[in-house]
């Protein structure tokens, strides 16, 4: 159906050349290049199974009819758009210019002008209209589409690779966290078990019922224990935090805490510890440990992108939630001193984010309006079974506003995958490829338009055959024809020749005569010319004879 649409376009194109300039009277054999344009028509719907040859059989074809331009100059587009190596698309271009100027040359003297000069200039107009110009159009038009769908691959692939790197730091944080549980609730039933052993010894003699009774407590404990690793192991490697990072029972206090700190401030940052609240010691462990992560995490970041700016970590406790918040002041420029400079992976706020969302508080960060950096985040104190975070909001990297990081965290704000990254266009496609195809169109009428106009200021140019004077009257031919030349019958020379011409030829029904072949030849004589006309209204003699002028009298005079 477009490829019916597109024929019939370039076809009315065609016409409307053809109509504009055949019907002006200057083309000659104006009706033989209907059948040209047919067979142009023809061919259209066969440039893309056939890219190479048709474009150059429309040229030839362009040459012996200039309405045929429009086809061409569709095809030649097209053709252009989608030939990708610019050695083989320029080698077509011009040779589908030299056979338009050479076929135009050739059929001047037959089908063009009238000869081979005009036909030649013919060919030269019609060549940039129907080959050059909407070649290089569609060239530029076929870079930038395939430049788009590069860019649009490009960005899809970064997104790709965010997203599995998201992937990748959620995965290593469920590990961290799978290693804690194990830790933490692996001791407390090591130590149930433990003790439902002395149970069982301590029973042995007093009460074996009971002593039956521990020891169901102890292979629970051990059956216990076995199925833990098995759950925790479907998480991810069961890797033990270690050195610094150990889970310990002062993780998350106030004292680790300003130990963080006092690090962070010899390492030659400037840092201030805000608490509110009482201490974290009697939370529970992930909370603490949950804490102990965001504010080492942030102080981490700010080493490497941010180390010479101040630096607030502010920590709120209260009855209901932990409020743990690092912010940062603005980054000096990329590349002077106290800058790392780079752009981070992201994954380390990534995988905060995950442990806190699955204690059930809240997390956020972000680049500050004064050119800071801020981390947030808000911890139930008691977190008991918090809501599992849904897939659709673990996996939307891509629509999460702080998924690009400043000079604090991880992520500059000009990451990979910008705002419309993978598609800038803000247009529908629907509505693209209206406004496109409006565009084809208007270009093609518009060469159309100059195609008339060139082929019409070479065929008013050219000399035709009617022009020239007018044959002179010659006896045989007839009245209307002698009327054509100019001869014309004239009053006073009619009255000055009554009298005193001589006999008329024998067979004349009348005589004409003309203004114009009157002449004083003498002083007082006048030569008057003479055509008569047989019955029939065709000239049989043309006499010259002298008769005797009058002059007028000048009025003072007096006869």
């Amino acid at each position: 159906m477009r490829s019916l649409a597109g024929t019939v376009g370039v076809l009315g194109a065609g016409l409307g050349v053809w109509a504009s300039v055949g019907h002006l009277g200057l083309v000659p054999h104006v009706y033989v290049q209907l059948p040209v344009l047919a067979v142009g028509g023809t061919l259209f719907p066969l440039r893309r199974r056939f890219p190479t040859a048709v474009p150059l059989v429309l040229a030839v074809l362009t040459g012996l009819a200039f309405c045929v331009g429009p086809v061409t100059a569709a095809t030649a587009y097209g053709t252009a758009r989608r030939t990708v190596r610019a050695g083989r698309r320029a080698r077509l271009l011009a040779a589908a210019g030299a056979l338009v100027v050479v076929a135009a040359t050739v059929s001047g003297p037959w089908l063009g002008p009238g000869s081979v000069a005009y036909g030649l200039a013919l060919g030269l107009v019609l060549t940039p209209t129907a080959v050059i110009v909407p070649g290089l159009v569609g060239t530029a038009d076929g870079q930038q589409r395939r430049l788009v769908r590069a860019l649009r691959e490009r960005g899809d692939a970064a997104e790709r690779a965010r997203r599995l790197a998201d992937s990748e730091a959620r995965i290593h944080e469920r590990s961290r966290i799978a290693a804690e549980m194990h830790d933490l609730v692996g001791h407390r039933l090591s130590l149930i078990s433990l003790h439902a052993g002395g149970l069982e010894l301590a029973l042995a003699g007093a009460d074996p019922e009971l002593r039956e009774e521990a020891v169901l407590v102890r292979r629970t404990t051990r059956d216990a224990m076995r199925e833990l690793r098995q759950a925790l192991g479907v998480l991810g490697p069961l890797g033990r935090d270690t050195g610094s990072e150990a889970l310990t029972p002062a993780t998350g206090t106030r004292a680790d805490v300003e130990a963080l700190v006092a690090g962070s401030r010899h390492g030659g940052i400037a840092v201030r510890l805000d608490w509110t609240g009482p201490d974290l010691d009697a939370r529970p462990a992930p909370v603490r440990r949950a804490v102990h992560r965001v504010v080492r995490e942030a102080l981490t970041n700010v080493h490497r992108y941010a180390s010479t700016a101040h630096v607030t970590v502010v920590v709120v406790h209260d009855d209901e939630t932990v409020r743990v918040a690092v912010r940062n002041g603005a980054a000096p420029p990329a590349g002077s001193a106290g800058t790392a400079g780079g752009v981070g992976t992201g994954r380390g706020l990534t995988g905060l984010r995950e442990r806190v969302e699955l204690l059930g508080g809240s997390f956020a960060a972000a680049p500050l309006p004064t050119g800071g950096f801020l981390v947030d985040a808000r911890l139930p104190t008691e977190p008991g079974d918090a809501p599992a975070v849904p897939a659709d909001r673990r996996d939307a990297g891509a629509a999460d506003p702080y998924g690009a990081v400043g000079p604090g965290g991880a992520e500059g704000p000009g990451g990979a995958d910008g705002p419309g990254g993978a598609d800038a266009d803000r247009g529908g496609p629907p509505r693209r490829r209206t406004a496109h195809l409006l565009t084809l169109a208007l270009g093609l009428c518009a060469l159309s338009v100059l195609t008339a106009l060139g082929a019409a200021f070479v065929y008013a140019t050219a000399p035709h055959q009617e022009t020239g004077p007018p044959p002179l009257p010659r006896v045989g031919m007839t009245y209307d024809e002698v009327r054509g030349s100019g001869v014309l019958d004239n009053a006073a020379v009619r009255a000055a020749a009554t009298g005193r011409e001589p006999p008329r030829p024998a067979g004349t029904a009348g005589c004409v005569y003309p203004f114009a072949g009157a002449t004083e030849a003498r002083p007082g004589g006048l030569t008057v010319a003479r055509y008569c006309f047989d019955a029939a209204q065709r000239l049989v003699a043309i006499d010259r004879f002298t008769v005797p002028s009058v002059r007028d009298a000048a009025p003072w005079e007096t006869p």
